[in-house]
């Protein structure tokens, strides 16, 4: 399975933007699929979260009411809409597959190249 992540780049404080993740050598439909972020000079951290069925989500408090995951199974595209952005979302952003949800938890074992996100103030 690989996932290529694509729709990074720079972008004013409050701001939207869309990631894209493409799915391709498995059934996207069968995976759980999730977003995490590394900032500068930082680890990687959760950012949301979307089970196979997409009736269980999940994000980080930070994100949360701005950020919204959403999959086109058909197209084998998992999405994360950013909204109102700031500064501090600045990072790379890495999407992330497994047959298992796995939530918040990083234990994913399939992940993109990354694609970076910067937020000018």
């Amino acid at each position: 399975v690989q996932l290529q992540a694509s729709g990074g780049g720079l972008v004013q404080a409050g701001g939207s933007m869309r990631l894209s993740c493409v799915v391709s050598g498995g059934t996207m439909r069968n995976y759980a699929m999730a977003w995490f972020r590394q900032p500068p000079g930082k680890e990687r951290e959760f950012v949301a979260t979307l089970s196979w069925t997409g009736d269980l989500t999940d994000y980080a408090s930070s994100v949360k009411g701005r950020f919204a995951i959403s999959r086109d199974n058909v197209k084998n595209t998992v999405y994360l809409q950013m909204n109102s952005l700031k500064p501090e979302d600045t990072a790379v952003y890495y999407c992330a597959a497994d047959l298992y949800y796995h939530g918040n938890d990083d234990d994913y074992d399939y992940w993109g190249q990354g694609t970076l996100v910067t937020v000018s103030s």
